[in-house]
């Protein structure tokens, strides 16, 4: 076996993370433009979609007692954000990882930053219901909730990756972190104070937060 020359580059650790991230900027950057021009087709199902979910909600109070609960308590962004912050802890002070733990912070707070600069500059309006069943404040798109979620828990099964958490543990979290971003979401369309893309919105630039941090970290750390 010949080593490699020493001018050859280096093979990337995570091509399935760059093609990922290729795939989520494509589609976030289409949500985007289809938002912010008023496409009519995405309009309208916007507007089916939400109206079916809002009668539904006012046809089931206790369920949407449910919802209001787990979206103002359980999956509320600064829960979300909070957990992060114990994961942030929890590197510095379990692994002494200091350069990982705020690499993790940054990349938490450069997500609320993307998110709350993409509302103002978008400025989509809420759905507006003469029976409402909740209220939210600020611009609609993408929803806070679904994408702080998608951050924070990608974060963390990165990170369990990372460490090679067992596969009960791993199972454990996939299975959580799923039904909270993908739960999350619902609470959103359910309370009638999102639109089907906003959400999409926040799945899709919460997973290319991530996948953009994941892919520049692994760079940094390969070359340092």
């Amino acid at each position: 076996m010949h080593p490699a020359p020493v001018d050859s580059p280096p093979r990337p650790r995570h091509p399935r993370t760059a093609r990922a991230t290729a795939v989520l900027a494509a589609l976030s950057a289409l949500l985007l433009i289809a938002v912010a021009v008023r496409w009519n087709p995405l309009m309208t199902l916007d507007v089916e979609l939400a109206r079916t979910a809002h009668r539904w909600a006012v046809d089931d109070p206790g369920l949407t007692r449910v919802n209001r609960v787990l979206t103002d308590w359980l999956w509320d962004p600064w829960t979300m954000r909070a957990l992060c912050a114990v994961v942030v802890i929890w590197l510095v002070r379990r692994h002494n990882a200091w350069r990982l733990a705020m690499w993790v912070a940054a990349t938490c707070a450069v997500g609320t930053l993307i998110q709350q600069g993409l509302k103002a500059a978008v400025g989509r309006d809420r759905p507006v219901w003469t029976d409402p069943v909740d209220s939210a404040h600020y611009a609609a798109f993408p929803s806070g909730h679904a994408m702080t979620a998608t951050v924070v828990c990608g974060l963390i099964l990165w990170l369990l990756h990372r460490y090679g958490a067992g596969r009960v543990l791993w199972r454990a979290a996939c299975a959580l972190a799923a039904v909270s971003v993908v739960g999350v979401g619902l609470t959103r369309l359910w309370l009638g104070v999102h639109w089907p893309s906003d959400v999409l919105g926040g799945w899709l630039l919460g997973a290319l937060t991530v996948t953009v941090s994941v892919t520049a970290y692994e760079r940094l750390t390969a070359s340092s």
